[in-house]
């Protein structure tokens, strides 16, 4: 850690974020409701999520691949915060498809829309997902205004779909098959 890093660090409360400013990794100040903090909370509470998740029993490779996932995120939390900086590279993009590749490989082929549920660390994971997507959509308006690295729209793009894989993936590993949707269950015509 460099040593303007671990000074910063140190200090918590600055006040400086008072009059609704916050600052970026290059130093300038933004609006904390700009495209690009928004974009940031996103990440930083997906990551929080993943945390949350990891507080639950499962197998230790899905463990070892949510704390690269977490390690990428914050990764990708500092790219936000430096405009122009790209961190995220394609290497991290491909250990995603990789892993998506391999989790799947051992789930039966789905033939109906599962619903989020069955396990508790299943249903976390459907939580971080759809937290996932809503961090994908804040990085998507953002690159509308403002440029931001391919690879990291890949990547939080490739994240949901590992996480609805790890979804079912957790439901099997605690003894537990997909939570189906059930057409028209209640009455309803669909």
């Amino acid at each position: 850690m460099n040593e303007r890093a671990g000074n910063r660090l140190s200090k918590i409360v600055t006040r400086t974020g008072d009059s609704g400013t916050t600052g970026l990794g290059d130093g300038s100040r933004t609006t904390k409701d700009s495209l690009r903090i928004d974009a940031i909370g996103e990440v930083d509470e997906l990551n929080s999520s993943l945390g949350v998740l990891l507080c639950e029993e499962m197998p230790e490779i899905i463990r070892h691949t949510l704390l690269d996932v977490q390690n990428d995120l914050f990764d990708l939390g500092g790219e936000l915060c430096l405009p122009g900086m790209e961190v995220i590279k394609d290497i991290q993009v491909s250990r995603l498809e990789s892993a998506a590749e391999t989790f799947n490989a051992d789930l039966p082929m789905l033939k109906e829309f599962i619903l989020p549920g069955g396990t508790r660390a299943a249903a976390l994971a459907h939580v971080s997902r759809t937290i996932c997507r809503r961090a994908e959509r804040a990085i998507v308006h953002l690159h509308h205004a403002e440029p931001v690295s391919s690879a990291a729209c890949r990547y939080i793009n490739r994240l949901s779909d590992l996480l609805f894989i790890l979804g079912r993936t957790l439901n099997r590993a605690g003894g537990r098959g997909d939570v189906l949707w059930q057409k028209g269950k209640n009455g309803h015509p669909a």
